[in-house]
C-alpha cells in the first residue's frame, strides 16, 4: 500500500518552497498549527525518504494504544500481583485520558523547539522505556509512574502525527490518514488479542507478557532517526495551488481568536468528545475483565476486546464519508448510541451467551471517535476555527473522561459485581446521544462566538 501511494514520487524532486507568508496562509486555511522547520529551504526529496517517513508514521500509529489494551487484557493478574484494590485499578484505567490531557498540550511547544520528527522519535523512546520498566517497577507507585511515562510518549505523538501527515503529504491527507487510522486500530486490536497467548507462551507470568510490547516502539524509533535533525525538510508533495500573499504582496490581517467558549456547539462537541472517550477508556481498561468475571476464559476475553477495537478499522473510513454528506449528523449519533445501549443491555442480561454479539455492538458504538473528529472539521468555516475548536473539544473532552474509568473501579469494588458499573455505562450513553445530536446541527462556531 505504501508503495502504491508513493508511486508518483519515483523521481527525485528539488523545489523551492513558497514564501513564508504564503505558507502561513496555506496552513491557516488548513487548520494545521505552526510547526518548526518552515523557513524557506531547497532540498531533494527522494522516494526512499518518502517511504521511510510513511513507514515511520505507520509504526508510530501502531504503538499508540497497545500500552492500554495489553494492560486491560491482564488487569486481573496485575491487580493480584501488585495487590491493587478496585479503586486503584480504576485510577490506573483513568491515567490514559489524564496523560493525554496534561502532556498532549505540550506537544506543539516541543515541536516548535525541537522539530516534530524529533518529538515523535522521543515519544517512541518514552513508550519503549515505560513499557519495559513498568512490569518490573516493584510496586503500584512505580507501575503507575512507568505507565505515565509510556502514555506521555503516546500523548505527544498522538497530537503530532496528524500534523506531520498534513505537512509532508498535503495532497494525500485522506489516504495517509486512512493508513494511519488503520494502523492505530490494528495495533489496538492485536495487543488486546495477543497479550494473553503471548503471556502463556512466555511462561504464564504477566510481567513478560506486558514487557514484550516494548519491542514494537523500539522498532518504531529507527525510521524516525533521520528526521530528528531534519527541521527544514520540504513537504513530500507540494500543494497544487498554494495561496500567495495578498494584493501587492501585503500580508493579510490576522483574524482575532474566536471566543470559543461562547459557542454552544463547541461545548456540545466537547462534552460529546468527552463522553465517547469515557466509554472508550472504560472499554479498553475494563471490558476484558467484565467478560472474564462472567465466565469467559482469559484468551477469549482478549479476543472479544480485540473485536470491539477492530471494528474501528472499516468504520473509520465509512462514518466520516457518510457524515460529510449529511446536513445533520444527529442520526449517526443516535445509531451509534442505540448500538451502545443494546450492547450494555446484552452484557448485563446474557454476558456469556451473546458475548460476540455484544462485542460487535459495542465496537460499532465506540466508533463515535471518528465521528467526533469529522464534526470538528464541519462545525467551523475557517482553518483557524477548526484548529481552535479541535484544541478546545479535545482538551476539555479528555478532562471530562478522566473520572469515568475510576468510578467504574470504585463501583465494582464496593458492589462486588458489574451490575452498577454497566448501569453507569448505559446511563452515560444517554447524554452522549443528546449532546451529539446538538453538536451535529448544521451551524458553525464562528457564527455563535460572534454573538
Amino acid at each position: 500500500m505504501m508503495g502504491l501511494m508513493a508511486s508518483d514520487e519515483t523521481r527525485t524532486e528539488t523545489r523551492t518552497e513558497a514564501p513564508t507568508e504564503a505558507r502561513a496562509q496555506a496552513r491557516a486555511g488548513s487548520g494545521v498549527p505552526e510547526v518548526p522547520g518552515d523557513a524557506p529551504a531547497t532540498r531533494a526529496w527522494t522516494t526512499w525518504t518518502t517511504r521511510l517517513l510513511m513507514l515511520g508514521i505507520v509504526l508510530a500509529a501502531v504503538n499508540l494504544r497497545p500500552a492500554i489494551t495489553s494492560l486491560g487484557a491482564l488487569l486481573e493478574e496485575v491487580r493480584d500481583g501488585l495487590g491493587m484494590s478496585g479503586s486503584i485499578a480504576g485510577l490506573l484505567t483513568s491515567v490514559p485520558p489524564l496523560c493525554f490531557a496534561v502532556f498532549g498540550v505540550t506537544a506543539p511547544r516541543l515541536a516548535r523547539r525541537f522539530g516534530p520528527g524529533a518529538v515523535v522519535c522521543a515519544g517512541m523512546v518514552a513508550i519503549t522505556a515505560g513499557l519495559l520498566i513498568r512490569p518490573y517497577a516493584g510496586g503500584t507507585g512505580g507501575f503507575l509512574a512507568a505507565t505515565a511515562l509510556a502514555l506521555m510518549g503516546i500523548a505527544v505523538s498522538n497530537v503530532l502525527m496528524p500534523v506531520i501527515v498534513k505537512r509532508y503529504f498535503p495532497d494525500r491527507v485522506g489516504s495517509m490518514t486512512g493508513l494511519y487510522s488503520m494502523a492505530l486500530a490494528f495495533g489496538t486490536s492485536v495487543a488486546a488479542a495477543a497479550t494473553v497467548p503471548l503471556t502463556d507462551a512466555l511462561g504464564g507470568h504477566w510481567q513478560p507478557g506486558l514487557a514484550v510490547w516494548a519491542v514494537l516502539p523500539a522498532l518504531a524509533v529507527l525510521p524516525w532517526i533521520p528526521f530528528v535533525r531534519n527541521r527544514k525538510a520540504p513537504t513530500a508533495t507540494a500543494p497544487s495551488t498554494p495561496p500567495g500573499p495578498g494584493p501587492q504582496g501585503e500580508k493579510p490581517a490576522e483574524q482575532p481568536p474566536l471566543r470559543i467558549t461562547r459557542s454552544r456547539t463547541a461545548w456540545a462537541l466537547a462534552v460529546f468528545f468527552g463522553l465517547q472517550a469515557t466509554a472508550a477508556y472504560i472499554t479498553m481498561g475494563w471490558m476484558a475483565q467484565i467478560f472474564r468475571d462472567s465466565g469467559v476464559s482469559a484468551g477469549t476475553a482478549g479476543l472479544l476486546l480485540a473485536v470491539i477495537m477492530v471494528m474501528g478499522v472499516p468504520l473509520a473510513f465509512v462514518i466520516p464519508r457518510v457524515a460529510t454528506r449529511l446536513p445533520h449528523q444527529g442520526p449517526i449519533v443516535v445509531v451509534l448510541g442505540v448500538c451502545g445501549l443494546a450492547g450494555y443491555a446484552g452484557l448485563y442480561f446474557a454476558p456469556v451467551g451473546g458475548a460476540w454479539a455484544w462485542a460487535l455492538l459495542l465496537g460499532v458504538s465506540n466508533c463515535a471517535f471518528p465521528l467526533a473528529l469529522t464534526m470538528v472539521g464541519m462545525r467551523a468555516r475557517t482553518g483557524a476555527g477548526v484548529a481552535q475548536l479541535s484544541a478546545f473539544a479535545q482538551s476539555t473532552g479528555y478532562l471530562i473522561s478522566i473520572p469515568g474509568p475510576l468510578l467504574v473501579g470504585v463501583l465494582y469494588q464496593h458492589s462486588g459485581g458489574w451490575g452498577l458499573p454497566i448501569a453507569l455505562m448505559s446511563a452515560l450513553m444517554v447524554p452522549q446521544i443528546v449532546v451529539g445530536v446538538l453538536a451535529g446541527r448544521n451551524r458553525t462556531v464562528e457564527d455563535e462566538a460572534a454573538r
